[in-house]
C-alpha cells in the first residue's frame, strides 16, 4: 500500500484549477485516474493506521465530480482530494477529515460537524452544568500545540433555554465543535507525512473520548447505550 501522496497529485490539481472544464478533464483523465488511485491507497493505509488506536469502521475518499445544481460556482470538478474515516458508532463519537490542495491549502480536521439536535442540547447541558472538564482537555499545552484553537459555526448570543450570561456561554453557543490543522505541500509530500497525521490524529482522542461519554449518557450519567 502506498504511504506517501504523489508528488504529481499537487501539478495535477494546478493544472486541473487553470481548466477546470469537461473537454480538458476528459482529455487528462487517464493521468487523474492514476493519481487518484494512489490517493486512494494513501487514505486507505491512513485508515489502516488509525485502526491501531482507534475503532474506524468505514473509509470514504470523495469523489472529485462537484455538485453544481444549486451553487453559483458551475465548475464541474473539485480541486482537491479528500477523505473521511467514520469511527465505530454508537459508542464512539466524532470523526476524521483529509484535504490535499496546493499552494499550501492541505488541512485534516476532526470532530463535530453536524451534530443532531439532540446531541447538540446533551452537549450544551453537559458544558451548562460543568465546563472545567472540556476547558482543561483543549487548553491541555500538548493538545494545543498540535490543535490549536477550537473552531465551528455559532449562535450569536445564547442558544434558547441558556443564560447569555452563563460564565460557559462562549462553549454552549457553538453550533459546531471543530478542531483544523493545515500543512504545507512540502510535509504533505514527505515521506513522514502519515507518521504526522496519525500522530495528530491521535492527539484528538481526548476530546473524543470526552464528547463520547456526554453523548451515550444523560445528565445523571447513566448510559443510554443498549447492551
Amino acid at each position: 500500500m502506498n504511504e506517501t501522496i504523489p508528488r504529481e497529485a499537487f501539478a495535477f490539481l494546478k493544472r486541473l484549477q487553470k481548466n477546470n472544464n469537461r473537454e480538458w478533464f476528459t482529455e487528462h483523465k487517464n493521468e487523474f485516474k492514476e493519481i487518484e488511485r494512489e490517493v486512494k491507497q494513501f487514505v486507505n493505509q491512513l485508515g489502516e493506521h488509525l485502526n491501531k488506536h482507534d475503532q474506524i469502521d468505514k473509509v470514504k475518499v470523495f469523489r472529485v465530480y462537484r455538485d453544481v445544481r444549486f451553487s453559483k460556482d458551475k465548475t464541474p470538478y473539485k480541486t482537491h482530494f479528500a477523505g473521511s474515516f467514520h469511527r465505530v458508532k454508537p459508542r464512539l463519537r466524532g470523526g476524521y477529515y483529509i484535504q490535499i490542495k496546493p499552494n499550501n491549502e492541505s488541512f485534516i480536521a476532526t470532530g463535530f460537524w453536524d451534530p443532531k439536535k439532540e446531541d447538540l442540547l446533551r452537549i450544551r447541558k453537559e458544558i451548562e452544568m460543568d465546563d472545567q472538564e472540556i476547558r482543561g482537555i483543549i487548553n491541555e499545552d500538548g493538545f494545543k500545540n498540535v490543535w490549536g484553537e477550537l473552531e465551528g459555526e455559532e449562535v450569536k448570543t445564547a442558544p434558547k433555554g441558556f443564560s447569555k450570561e452563563h460564565a460557559a456561554i462562549d462553549l454552549i453557543k457553538k453550533k459546531q465543535f471543530i478542531f483544523t490543522k493545515k500543512y504545507t505541500d512540502k510535509e504533505v509530500i514527505a515521506a513522514s507525512f502519515m507518521e504526522q497525521v496519525n500522530g495528530d490524529f491521535k492527539a484528538i482522542r481526548p476530546f473524543f473520548n470526552f464528547m463520547s461519554e456526554v453523548l451515550t449518557t444523560d445528565l445523571n450519567g447513566v448510559s443510554l447505550i443498549e447492551d
